[in-house]
């Protein structure tokens, strides 16, 4: 029962941080929290269960715990290979790969201690696993509530559609990728327009009646702009923005409902330079940012940050670039709470350390 109680103060935490702003990475972590010790809560009831039952679902978990690892690093690997064929051979490109055979390379180190009996390989072996645990919480956190997020309703009204750059394909074409935030990105904008109705383009340049209070308040909303952002790189020809409306205006796209931000190089640049667009325009305006869908918690994290009002949503993305791009995404998120991580990791090393020690 203490278990499940938990969970409850964990849930009701989590639904009340969604509430106040689903762009918070606690929210993850409450949930994540909630599910380990629903979970802890489960496994112990277990001892109620009919033992057919009981030893089936034990024969499964370790199962899983013996053959999980093995099987995720193979996937791990298999998909690096594949990412490396398609994508080439970047840095970036590499991670799915590198965390497959780093598995590999633990658990090879983990069945050395067993065999050889060495109390002190087994000391850093524990170590190991100890960091390996609390990022894969973490990890396991930021992946499914990622998910969760991606789910979540996109508002129904928006002054802004943000849609921020990738890399250009040659210096200057808009890549697949790219392409897929576009369309998402015309996809909001035209919902939001139908929203606002017809006559919303008629009345965006009509100026009120100073004499009238009232007037601007009656006025039929704005019609939204979309703001294409992305600066231009070192192997690039021109700003990714420019390239990005050009993308949409040559499929039909109006090209005087277009912004163009083309100083940014980050994605936080991106919002923060875009935020100031909109806040020219429209002061206090609330937006919707497009990016994929790998990316869309991170980028809402950082919107944030940046003050951005406005949610994210994603754009679809091929399969075998998720593996790696999650991976991307969740090692930025891990980095931004340096702090804390490397405060709490530090206190595991001194654990394990204390552990070696006593192994002497």
């Amino acid at each position: 029962m203490f278990a499940f109680a938990v969970a409850a103060v964990f849930l009701l935490l989590f639904g009340a941080g969604v509430l106040r702003d689903r762009r918070r990475f606690r929210n993850a972590v409450y949930l994540g929290l909630a599910t380990t010790f629903l979970g802890a809560g489960l496994l112990a009831a277990i001892e109620d269960a009919p033992p057919g039952i009981a030893g089936t679902v034990l024969i499964l978990l370790l199962l899983v715990v013996a053959l999980g690892p093995v099987a995720l690093a193979a996937l791990l690997c298999a998909n690096g290979v594949k990412m490396i064929r398609k994508e080439g051979r970047r840095p970036a490109n590499l991670l799915a790969l590198l965390a497959g055979l780093g598995m590999f390379g633990v658990m090879a180190l983990a069945a050395v201690a067993v065999v050889t009996h060495s109390r002190l390989l087994g000391a850093a072996v524990l170590t190991l696993l100890l960091l390996l645990g609390y990022v894969s919480f973490l990890f396991l956190c930021f992946v499914g509530y990622a998910a969760l997020y991606r789910r979540m309703p996109v508002r129904r009204e928006a002054d802004y559609v943000v849609v921020l750059g990738a890399g250009l394909l040659g210096g200057r074409r808009v890549s697949p990728l790219l392409a897929s935030r576009l369309e998402r990105g015309r996809q909001v904008y035209e919902g939001l327009a139908e929203r606002r109705g017809p006559d919303a383009t008629a009345t965006a340049t009509a100026e009120p009646d100073p004499q009238d209070p009232g007037a601007a308040k009656a006025r039929t909303p704005l019609p939204p702009l979309l703001v294409t952002s992305g600066g231009q790189g070192a192997d690039e020809e021109l700003p990714e923005s420019h390239a990005m409306a050009d993308y949409l205006v040559d499929r039909g796209f109006p090209a005087d409902r277009i912004l163009r931000e083309d100083r940014s190089r980050t994605t936080e640049e991106n919002l923060r330079f875009s935020k100031a667009l909109m806040d020219a325009e429209r002061p206090d305006a609330e937006c919707v940012i497009v990016t994929n869908d790998f990316h869309a918690f991170r980028a809402a994290l950082l919107a944030r940050r940046t003050g951005v009002n406005g949610q994210v949503v994603g754009s679809p993305t091929a399969a075998y670039y998720w593996p790696t791009a999650t991976i991307r995404e969740f090692a930025a998120v891990f980095l931004t709470y340096r702090r804390v991580n490397l405060a709490i990791c530090g206190a595991l090393l001194l654990l394990g350390a204390l552990a070696f020690v006593a192994a002497l």
